[in-house]
């Protein structure tokens, strides 16, 4: 029987060289591509043509839609077209690359770095330690979620990575404004004497109010945004009462032939020391002189007699007050107020200079110059929001009081200090020999955020601020005298917080919202996000230098 003929040809295999016969392979070409695979294996090449063109097209025209893993937040919407502006090939999004936006002021700190979260709202330099557990920014914000996707909820595991608690009601700390210690809530000193239980009650009677939580708010006025509330001031919550007509000083004596003393409105004037114009715009009529001794009414707030006096009498304890004397209030802020001291010295020394420009004397010429240096020099401290200050160039000298007075002439000069300020120290505390400085705003949750307005619908302001004790000293019987208030449970320095039991009652798991992100932020400052200073062109540069040289 014969063989029938196999379809298809079979191949042959051999090097081509001369003498040396081709070997016919064993097997058909058609059993390496069988005929029926063939439009398999055609389909399969033009479906990655067609791939390759479309993952193309949509690169170049269609925003990168197809090989996304989704459209981007509204934030960065501008970048859907442009995948290059975040991603590096075969790397992940790297911080540098966050930063040719986010960070071009230039300074060394960076307001969105680690290092930035470090010391915010402390302003300790010294807590910027690199740390191994630090991650990107796009480990934290996470993107292609869709334009509405919040690129600030970060999870909480993200904050876990560096601090060593579960959750807000699993092994947080205690807040540390309310942390006690001996039974004893932190103080804040506020640089006033004020008894909350007085004014309430005087302002009760006044208004005839009985509600005391309206009499809380006739001082403590929201703000804008209900968040917090506005800083105090004496003329919108004080002057009512403080320093009516007739307030008057008591007798001080007046400065003769170098004698300890206080310096008349005319020795003043005669003097014409920068800063003190306003000698020429005071009345004479407020001042009475008897027996070498003068009494000054009325008062002012920041009566300037009064401080240009305490200033002198300083100057004969301190040989040298430095910048303190461009203060009007002792130099004693926290860290994170440093800032103050500085634009109030910058402010004292503007003012000098406005005074001495139109005298054409070369003396006053040359005092003019120096100040005009210091108030550069001042300005440089300050021009960079994240660099450290120096608070010790306010400080009064180390060695007080000067080494030529006597203990008795130290006395006398204290005492006529305590008696120029007499109606100062009503509310005032003395502090380093000179007024100390009101902290008008006692924001103690200094890095955390807390919004009253979104908790006053729910709980009464005396509900949560119980450290002082209102019901105990405003309910008395009728006819019975109210007692004082206790000053140690009653004054200027307590908080009264509530501690962290009392946000516990609603911040748990499946009721109020208890996540990190809730109550606290990483970036020191979302405002600067909007700086318009971020898309300045750095001196001596150019904007893609600037790019460039964060990217």
């Amino acid at each position: 029987m014969a063989r029938k003929k196999a379809k298809g040809r079979k191949g042959t295999f051999g090097d081509g060289r001369e003498g040396r016969p081709d070997h016919r392979l064993p097997l058909t070409r058609a059993y390496l591509m069988p005929a029926k695979r063939r439009p398999l294996v055609l389909a399969g090449l033009a479906g990655l043509a067609l791939f390759v063109a479309w993952t193309t097209l949509d690169l170049t025209f269609f925003n990168a839609g197809f090989v996304s893993n989704g459209p981007l937040s509204s934030s960065h919407a501008t970048l859907d077209s442009d995948c290059a502006a975040c991603h590096t090939p075969l790397q992940e999004v790297s911080s540098e690359k966050c930063s040719v936006c986010h960070e071009k002021l230039g300074d060394d700190l960076g307001i969105y770095t680690w290092a930035a979260h470090y010391v915010y709202r402390s302003a300790d330099f010294n807590r910027i330690v690199p740390s191994p557990d630090e991650e990107n920014c796009a480990a934290c914000h996470q993107e292609h979620g869709g334009r509405d996707a919040p690129l600030t909820r970060v999870a909480d595991q993200q904050c876990r990575t560096c601090h060593d608690w579960n959750s807000f009601n699993d092994g947080h700390p205690p807040f540390a404004a309310t942390a006690l210690k001996d039974g004893v809530a932190p103080r804040d000193p506020a640089g006033l004497v004020f008894p909350h239980i007085h004014h309430v009650r005087e302002l009760m009677n006044e208004q005839g109010l009985v509600d005391v939580e309206r009499t809380c708010l006739a001082c403590h006025e929201p703000d804008e945004t209900g968040r917090g509330f506005k800083a105090m001031t004496f003329d919108r919550h004080c002057d009512r009462c403080h320093l009516v007509d007739g307030t008057r000083t008591l007798p001080v004596p007046l400065a003769v032939d170098g004698d300890i003393g206080v310096a008349s409105l005319e020795q003043i004037r005669d003097g014409r020391a920068p800063g003190t114009d306003w000698a020429f715009f005071m009345s004479p009529a407020e001042f009475r002189v008897r027996g070498g001794q003068v009494v000054k009414s009325p008062v002012y707030h920041q009566d300037p007699w009064i401080l240009e006096n305490l200033k002198r009498l300083r100057r004969r304890l301190f040989e040298d007050p430095g910048l303190a004397d461009l203060l009007r209030a002792s130099a004693q802020v926290p860290p994170d107020q440093l800032p103050v001291l500085y634009e109030e010295a910058i402010q004292t020394l503007e003012g000098y200079a406005q005074g001495l420009r139109a005298r054409p004397e070369p003396e006053i010429q040359e005092d003019l110059n120096k100040i005009d240096t210091a108030l550069e020099a001042l300005r440089r401290a300050v021009a960079d929001p994240t660099a450290p200050l120096d608070e010790s160039a306010f400080f009064l000298a180390l060695e007080r009081p000067r080494t030529d007075l006597s203990e008795e002439e130290v006395d006398v000069i204290y005492e006529v200090m305590e008696n120029l300020a007499f109606v100062c120290l009503t509310c005032h505390e003395i502090e380093d020999d000179t007024i100390a400085r009101v902290q008008a705003d006692q924001r103690a949750y200094r890095r955390a955020e807390f919004d009253h307005g979104a908790h006053v619908i729910e709980v009464r302001c005396l509900e949560c601020h119980t450290e002082i004790p209102f019901d105990e000293y405003l309910q008395v019987t009728a006819g019975e005298t109210p007692p004082p208030g206790d000053p140690a449970v009653d004054n200027a320095e307590i908080q009264n917080l509530p501690r962290m039991g009392k946000c516990q009652e609603c911040h748990a798991a499946g009721e109020v919202a208890n996540r990190c992100t809730t109550c606290h932020l990483f970036h020191p400052d979302k405002g600067r996000h909007a700086d318009f200073l971020l898309y300045a062109v750095p001196e001596g540069g150019s904007v893609e230098a600037d790019a460039g040289g964060n990217a």
